[in-house]
């Protein structure tokens, strides 16, 4: 497996392991009948629970994009040592993310996120000079 494919595996995952935080966060506040129901009404989550969901759902936005990124790369070839170094930044800008919007530090959480951004441009930019 290519160290791409690699991270975007770890990327999944990390997602995953978001949406079980934000899941748990969710049922401390709302109680699991209220979720195993129809969702209607739904209070808005506070304090870490929020941020958890928050951090999920941003994730879940820029997963999206990344994979597209990771996936051309593989499919066309073009996967080299800048593709596999923006994925690696990506994957732990993200995880940093995650911890730090899960603490609540704004400031910084934008910056990881930022950082998550330069290795998606990083990917971005071998396949556009491929064209």
């Amino acid at each position: 497996m290519s160290p791409d494919l690699k991270y975007l595996l770890l990327s999944a995952i990390l997602c995953f392991v978001e949406v079980l935080i934000a899941a748990a966060g969710a049922n401390q506040q709302v109680g699991l009948p209220t979720l195993a129901g129809n969702r209607e009404g739904l209070p808005e989550y506070k304090g870490w629970a929020g941020r958890a969901r928050r951090a999920h759902l941003n994730m879940i936005e820029n997963m999206v994009l990344f994979a597209v990124l990771v996936l051309i790369a593989a499919a066309s070839g073009k996967a080299n040592a800048t593709t596999a170094m923006g994925a690696a930044i990506f994957f732990w800008a993200r995880l940093a993310h995650a911890v730090i919007y899960l603490i609540g530090i704004p400031w910084l959480r934008t910056l990881a996120w930022f950082v998550s951004v330069i290795g998606m441009a990083m990917i971005a930019w071998v396949l556009l000079q491929a064209m």
